[in-house]
Parts: structure tokens; sequence; C-alpha cells
């Protein structure tokens, strides 16, 4: 018998649609257990102890509900259980997935989030399968760390790496991991390496108990500083429309090639050289992410680097931005903070 901690938090995966709303119920959790037991057949060999910290829209989410989850999970004594489950919606699932990855970096026990991209009650939806696979994850003992198990619309059920996960691609509810390079794959009874980064998923784990065992861990208390500004590129993006007030640091996403605007050509206003310029005038670091570090990079990216702006190399721009909300949060000194950004804890390199 598996002894699994369900946290519920909302999401479509807890909700209902009523006269063309889709919104969080209380009824929806216990139509998951129900549906689970019909249609697993080792429900038996699993026991589920449930609590429900927030149930909440996850476009409402905010880094403070992290820290009530967090708070939540620890207050069951977690090692109790052979696993732990977190139903979360879609829309921060990449973010919440980040957050869980690197806090819980040290976890003896396997974590995963599942959502659903419809409400249960719609057989196209994909939470029940979600569910089902983190059940057999944990019943399978197939690794520790925080994952993601989600199978979008007519492909096989994928397992990621919490902190690998990317938000969904625009107009559809499909995911994916960094360079399209999942953890494992599950067809309903076994779970399989599918690429380089998951026939390493042994060495992988081997590394976690290798650190857990020698007590090199990072410790953090779950603080998730606000104090974080993150800017998107795009075309004509006017800087004088950020005043840096309250600000700690800032991440600015890049381009797919790993660049953003570094000309005075439209003015210096739309030159990201120019704010980071204006950003290391007032004290404040500006870090860039993504981008994948090699020797060759475009001219727009050096001229960046060698102006003041921090890389993130080699990390999604989710798992970036909480590492860097945790950083600020636990850490004042900039040797600390460089130090937690630059370690590697949670496989969040790629």
């Amino acid at each position: 018998m598996k002894h699994i901690l369900l946290v519920f938090t909302g999401g479509t995966i807890g909700s209902t649609a009523t006269d063309g709303t889709i919104n969080t119920s209380s009824s929806a959790p216990f139509k998951l257990l129900q549906l689970f037991e019909q249609q697993y057949h080792d429900h038996q060999s699993v026991h589920f102890d449930t609590l429900q910290p927030i149930q909440i829209l996850s476009e409402n989410l905010g880094p403070a509900a992290w820290k009530i989850m967090i708070a939540a999970i620890e207050s069951t004594q977690p090692n109790k259980y052979d696993g732990i489950i977190v139903t979360h919606g879609t829309d921060t699932l990449a973010y919440t997935a980040a957050a869980l990855s690197f806090y819980f970096h040290a976890s003896t026990i396997p974590v995963l989030l599942v959502s659903s991209d419809y409400p249960l009650d719609n057989p196209h939806g994909n939470g029940l399968a979600n569910f089902i696979c983190a059940a057999a994850f944990i019943r399978q003992c197939v690794a520790l760390g925080v994952f993601v198990p989600y199978r979008n619309t007519g492909q096989t059920m994928q397992i990621h790496q919490g902190s690998r996960l990317t938000c969904s691609l625009q107009l559809t509810g499909d995911f994916y991991s960094v360079q399209n390079n999942s953890f494992m794959q599950f067809d309903g009874q076994h779970f399989t390496s599918v690429n380089t980064f998951v026939t390493q998923s042994s060495n992988v784990d081997k590394q976690h108990q290798a650190s857990l065992a020698s007590g090199d861990i990072m410790p953090l208390k779950p603080q998730f500083s606000n104090r974080i500004l993150m800017v998107k590129p795009y075309p004509g993006l006017d800087y004088c429309h950020f005043k840096l007030d309250s600000v700690d640091a800032v991440l600015h996403d890049l381009y797919h090639s790993g660049t953003a605007c570094a000309t005075e050509q439209w003015g210096k206003n739309h030159s990201l050289l120019e704010f980071v310029k204006r950003c290391g005038e007032r004290g404040i670091p500006i870090y860039l992410a993504p981008a994948i570090k090699s020797e060759n990079a475009y001219q727009s990216t050096r001229e960046l680097i060698e102006h003041g702006a921090e890389m993130i190399w080699n990390m999604s721009i989710e798992a970036a931005y909480v590492k860097l909300m945790l950083a600020y949060g636990n850490f004042s000194e900039k040797k600390q903070i460089s130090g937690f950004i630059d370690r590697d804890i949670a496989c969040e390199h790629v």
C-alpha cells in the first residue's frame, strides 16, 4: 500500500463548467477520486490523505500562494508519505512547478503536479489520465524530485522535470519541456526513457541520493521576493515606462536566439543597452534569460554583457524568474545570490 498526500489547490482540474462559466468547485476533488477508483485498476494499492490549503484558478495565483502550499505540505510531516500529488491549474503551472522544484530540491519522496486542460466532466480532458500517471509514478518509485505528468492532444503521456517545464504554447493547452526534452514517457503501464536527457534519469536520481547522503543540500526558506521585475521584449518596447521604484533586480526575457534590441537606431528609449546602463546607475542588477551558452553569440548579446547585464545561462525564463525570487528572498549578499543562481539544485540547467 502506497500512502500519498493529495493537495488540492483548484485550477481547471478542480473546477466545473456551469452555464458557460468555468470556476472552482468544492465537489471537483471528490469527483477526481471517484473517477480514479473507477478507472485505475490498482486503486486499492493506493491510500490518499487529502488537504486543500487554497481553492483558486491558477491565473489568480501569486507567489504568496506558493508559501501557503509549502506550509500546508510541511505541516503534514511529508516524509511519512511515499509521494505527494498537487492538483493545479495550467496557466501558472510552469511557475509553481519551478517553485516547488527549487524549494523541495532535497525531498526524499517524489512530488508531482497534476493539471487538466478541461474540467473533469469533459470527456476530452486529460486531467484523470495525468492523475493516474502521477499515482503510478509514485507506486513504481520511478524517481525523486518534482515532476509534471501531462498528455498533450494526440500524444503519448510525457513526464516533465518540474524545473524544466515551460508555459503552454499559445492558443493551445499543450505543454513541453525546455528544448522539447521531457524526462520520461508513460504508456499507461510502463515508464520509459525517450531521449538523451531521459537516458540520464537514473543518474539524476543517483546524484540526488548522493547529495542527500553527503548533506550537500541548500536549506531555503519559502521566501519569494516581490521586488523582481520581469520584462518581456517586443518591437517598440519603450523602457521609459519602467520607473524601477521598489525593484531589487530585473529579469529581462530574450528572443529565441538569446537577443534583445541593443541599438539606438530607433531612439535610446527603445534600447535595452540604455536600460542596462540606467539599472547600473541605480545599483539594480539586470539578468538576461533564456540563452544557451556557446562559443558564438550575437553582437547585441555581447554588448549587453559587456555593459553589465548578467546572463542566466541554459535555463528557462520561468525557472530563472522563480530562482531569482528565491535568491533575493533568502540571501542579502551578492556573492550568495550569484552562487545560488549559478548552482544547479533541481536539474534546472539544460
